[in-house]
């Protein structure tokens, strides 16, 4: 009978790798994974001779935000965060990270970091004027750039009340409806900006 899949077999169907639980952490492809959770497997042997006593992990090609270790001595998963999470506001996967190292072989972990977020929030903007399409007038740039300063904002501190919904006429038998309250469109880059 098919059913639906838990989150330990979606983990267990994940490419796996096996690594060495530092004391940074677990490094996979130029990038470093930790947790408090895995202290205590930290310089420890797994006990898996065959994979000459390194731990299995296993990772989504298509979110490199976070690992599974798996831990051989008291089952189950230990989740663990990429370092530089914090730098980069869209979610990514290998390709792009892939790319950005590419062009800049000798590059730190963070400046890698920071060229995925610059290659994603290019590719959120869209196409610049200069790639094939007509360059705005001098004119145009100028009203452009007012309107996006005199544009008002709201202000983090104070919460942007959701206008009154209009009642709706109901038959008295079926009881009162539910308050409707909107949800805005998710934006990555202005939920980052909040966070820092």
């Amino acid at each position: 009978m098919p059913v639906a899949l838990s989150a330990d077999d979606y983990v267990e169907l994940l490419p796996a790798t096996w690594r060495a639980v530092n004391a940074y952490g677990i490094k996979i492809r130029h990038r470093t994974y930790d947790a408090e959770d895995l202290n205590p497997l930290r310089r420890q042997r797994s006990g898996v001779t065959e994979q000459k006593d390194l731990w299995e992990v296993h990772y989504d090609p298509y979110d490199v935000s976070r690992v599974w270790v798996r831990d051989h001595h008291h089952g189950g998963w230990i989740t663990a965060f990429w370092k530089h999470l914090h730098r980069v506001a869209a979610p990514f996967g290998e390709l792009a990270w892939d790319h950005a190292r590419r062009g800049m072989p000798d590059g730190s972990e963070a400046e890698i970091a920071d060229a995925v977020d610059a290659l994603l929030t290019r590719a959120n903007r869209g196409p610049e004027a200069g790639a094939g399409l007509a360059r705005p007038s001098r004119r145009d740039r100028r009203v452009t750039a007012r309107t996006r300063a005199t544009a008002p904002q709201p202000s983090p501190s104070q919460p942007v009340e959701p206008p009154e919904p209009e009642p709706i006429e109901t038959d008295e038998d079926a009881g009162p409806i539910a308050k409707v309250i909107p949800l805005g469109v998710f934006d990555p880059y202005q939920e980052a900006k909040k966070r820092w």
